[in-house]
């Protein structure tokens, strides 16, 4: 069976997680999201990409991958893998990570060129006194972090774009010829 990067809306890709994930619900804002199709159009996975949960990541260069779900066709995970890498290094981002549990074995990650970058300990849950959650949903296990990485250098970020490439006030209102 051949396998095909498909194009996938929220809304779509999110119903596929509430069908087929394991453990975890939809996402409720999402960077981008992508999905496999075999030859038929049957979509056997999906991935959605997020900004990072964890504040250490949110640097603008980081794009984070929370959840990747498929049928079980062989490949469709590593084939996910690989395709969030490229859209988001696409978009601008130089850096891509995601967790696995523990127990779970990576090579899905592996194949498709990642790196375990760290070792995320668990803990309580999302839940602080400042920002209350519900956590009946958490699963506090060990997790690994993985990751994919731009070599390429990252380009200065001006705070202001150029007075060149600032569109002038008679292009944002001109009306044209009607």
């Amino acid at each position: 069976m051949k396998l095909y990067v498909v194009p996938i809306n929220a809304r779509q890709a999110n119903d596929y997680v509430r069908a087929f994930h394991r453990h975890n619900r939809p996402v409720v804002r999402c960077i981008c999201q992508l999905a496999v199709a075999d030859d038929e159009g049957l979509i056997r996975g999906v991935a959605i990409i997020e900004v990072p949960k964890a504040m250490m990541l949110m640097d603008r260069w980081t794009a984070e991958l929370s959840r990747t779900c498929t049928d079980g066709t062989r490949n469709a995970n590593s084939m996910l893998y690989g395709a969030a890498w490229r859209a988001v290094r696409g978009l601008g981002y130089r850096r891509l990570v995601t967790y696995t549990q523990c127990a779970e074995t990576g090579s899905s990650l592996r194949a498709a060129g990642w790196t375990r970058a760290a070792t995320v300990r668990a803990r309580e849950g999302w839940s602080r006194p400042s920002r209350p959650r519900d956590d009946s949903n958490y699963l506090s296990v060990d997790r690994y972090r993985w990751e994919q990485v731009s070599t390429a250098p990252r380009p200065t970020m001006n705070a202001h774009m150029p007075d060149s490439l600032m569109p002038s006030a008679d292009d944002l209102f001109s009306v044209g010829d009607a």
